[in-house]
């Protein structure tokens, strides 16, 4: 974990939306991302938040995606909708970079892999709603990108308990360092 230098490396804090929490029922689950934030703030890590919006009408969502195709009638996520903003707990500060996504994973549909390579960034810790969605997709295009990267465990929270469980233990481990929040403050402390 020593390799995750401050000065190259990238918090992803993604799909952290008032609207999108709001649909989770782990009452400790923003205390841990602080906690994170916090720490990557100490380390002065470049801190980037990935938002999923549409715009008015959706002309974004194909009527194949099934995954979206649904969301077309629900007037939910649009960019002018304030539960698609940043959970007003979380804090975004000014130097913070916000990305907005069209898609699942964090790199489709928006200009994070420019807004990475600019600021030369070589490893990508990720925290985000859903396990399942936004973090696995995620990761396996940042594997195939060539980041290194870990993965906030507890940062992560899934609807169904057990995909979490076999994604944090079986499947990412497989491409990334995966910590907890506590694990990954205290290495960040070390190394600066």
């Amino acid at each position: 974990m020593n390799e995750q230098r401050a000065g190259r490396s990238a918090l992803l804090l993604m799909d952290l939306q008032a609207g999108i929490i709001s649909q989770y029922a782990d009452p400790t689950y923003l205390a841990r991302i602080q906690v994170a934030l916090a720490a990557a703030r100490r380390a002065k890590m470049c801190v980037i938040w990935v938002v999923v919006k549409f715009r008015s009408g959706y002309p974004e969502v194909s009527a194949r995606n099934a995954l979206f195709s649904g969301i077309r009638t629900s007037g939910r996520l649009t960019e002018s909708d304030p539960q698609s903003e940043i959970h007003p707990t979380l804090q975004r500060q000014d130097e913070d970079v916000v990305v907005t996504k069209r898609r699942i994973s964090a790199f489709s549909g928006s200009d994070l892999q420019v807004v990475l390579r600019s600021a030369d960034v070589e490893s990508l810790v990720l925290a985000g709603i859903a396990t399942s969605g936004v973090v696995l997709s995620t990761l396996r295009q940042a594997a195939d990108l060539d980041y290194r990267l870990t993965i906030l465990k507890d940062g992560c929270c899934d609807a169904d308990p057990e995909v979490h469980r076999v994604l944090t233990e079986k499947v990412f481990p497989r491409q990334a360092t995966v910590v907890s929040i506590a694990e990954w403050s205290q290495s960040l402390a070390i190394v600066c």
